[in-house]
């Protein structure tokens, strides 16, 4: 898996978000990117690996569901 997105829809990762509150980094994904849907998901926690263009997993701590890696779509 690339990753670049291959999928011509806007931004495609947020680097600033990370340290962030979670719930409120994907809200700021949606506003930005009307194309995708963020998913907050604890670390740890088992997810597909197939890529898809229209999700961004925003991984958060358990402790403060703190936005812990770069969400980018995939």
């Amino acid at each position: 898996m690339a990753d670049e997105c291959p999928c011509p829809a806007g931004k495609s990762s947020w680097p600033e978000l990370v340290g962030k509150n979670g719930d409120e980094a994907a809200k700021t994904i949606g506003k930005e990117n009307g194309n995708v849907m963020a998913f907050v998901i604890l670390e740890g926690t088992i997810v597909t690996k197939e890529f898809s263009c229209e999700r961004v997993r925003v991984w958060v701590n358990h402790s403060g569901l703190i936005v812990i890696q770069v969400p980018k779509i995939g």
